[in-house]
């Protein structure tokens, strides 16, 4: 794999471990490589790379993933795994236990809210969620 633009992620001291967490999560998964300071890691095929940096900086919603899922199955899986230890939000938003941020959506979701008809009930049925649940859009 030849990614020419990956992001860093900053932990305190802990990118192995988060590195195997997320690798422990998503499928196709895998650490290509590791020292003291960086660990470069794929998920799905995206490279990441994480970095053992100091307390000073801090993950924000201000970036975060997000993760497409086709079925409530999937929705559930990353929602259970990436949530464990962390903070679960409104509209499929969380932090994980490492304080990333995650969106865990339905991939019908642009779809739903493009629907001139629906758009409206799917919104306020979504922002009374934490976890996605597809029936109730498809249902809104």
């Amino acid at each position: 794999m030849k990614n020419k633009l990956y992001p860093c992620l900053w932990f305190d001291g802990k990118a192995k471990e988060a590195a195997e967490y997320y690798c422990s999560i998503f499928k196709n998964s895998k650490i290509t490589s590791e020292n003291p300071l960086v660990i470069i890691f794929e998920l799905n095929g995206f490279k990441f790379m994480g970095l053992n940096g100091g307390p000073n900086y801090k993950f924000s919603p201000a970036t975060s993933f997000v993760i497409e899922c086709d079925t409530q199955e999937e929705i559930d899986h990353y929602w259970e795994k990436l949530g464990e230890g962390g903070v679960y939000n409104q509209c499929g938003w969380l932090d994980d236990k490492f304080g990333m941020s995650w969106q865990i959506v339905p991939s019908i979701l642009g779809k739903l809210m493009s629907d001139p008809e629906k758009s409206q009930r799917v919104i306020q049925a979504f922002m009374q969620m934490k976890k996605f649940e597809i029936e109730k859009l498809l249902n809104a």
